[in-house]
């Protein structure tokens, strides 16, 4: 009896879907050789590689007041999306010090800085170093900008350093991932080709 109770059950459970695969097919593409942190560890990135020439994805992220921030709030200017692992270090305050002061007077661009941060870990810092013209978002939540650009580091669950350059169509024309974590961004070449954008004719 025992004997059949137990092929009864395994005919029963050999119909049920397997949960791994299918979370195996909802998992985010996963990239590797694209980014090393401290000593050269090579770091997994999570998410949709953006490239250039593709409609840039609408993302939600929160402002400094927990307030939902989205791309499409920007639509019809040139919008420069930097992201970084944490504020709380040199590099990546030293680059949003840096879009701050060069890029954010340049008319009809709209630059958006993007951690996993908590909103009130920005604000701190924006008030401490006088940043007042770029908007710093947290994506600490759902990593809604992260997993759409390609841009969560798996081992962290933290940014990659990264520029991304939207058109006044919403249309992505420059993506740079930065390689190593402690490096800091192509400064000069992404805000030459914002203004580049921003000067431009709207297209037709």
């Amino acid at each position: 009896m025992k004997r059949l109770a137990c092929i009864a059950i395994a005919a029963v459970l050999a119909t049920v879907p397997a949960f791994p695969a299918a979370a195996r097919a909802d998992a985010p593409e996963r990239r590797s050789g694209l980014l090393s942190g401290a000593g050269g560890k090579p770091l997994t990135l999570l998410g949709h590689p953006i490239a250039v020439g593709e409609q840039a994805p609408d993302f939600t992220a929160l402002d400094n007041s927990m307030q939902p921030v989205a791309l499409h709030d920007y639509a019809g200017k040139v919008v420069i999306i930097t992201s970084f692992p944490s504020v709380d270090t040199r590099v990546c305050a030293a680059q949003t010090r840096a879009f701050n002061q060069r890029a954010a007077g340049i008319p009809g661009v709209q630059v958006l800085t993007v951690s996993a941060d908590l909103p009130f870990a920005l604000e701190r810092f924006c008030a401490a170093e006088g940043i007042e013209r770029v908007r710093t978002l947290s994506d600490h939540r759902s990593t809604d900008y992260a997993l759409k650009y390609g841009m969560l580091i798996e081992e962290l669950r933290l940014l990659a350093r990264a520029t991304v350059i939207v058109d006044q169509a919403g249309v992505v024309r420059y993506v740079e991932i930065v390689p190593q974590l402690g490096q800091e961004p192509d400064y000069d070449r992404a805000i030459a080709a914002a203004a580049a954008l921003a000067a431009a004719p709207p297209a037709r």
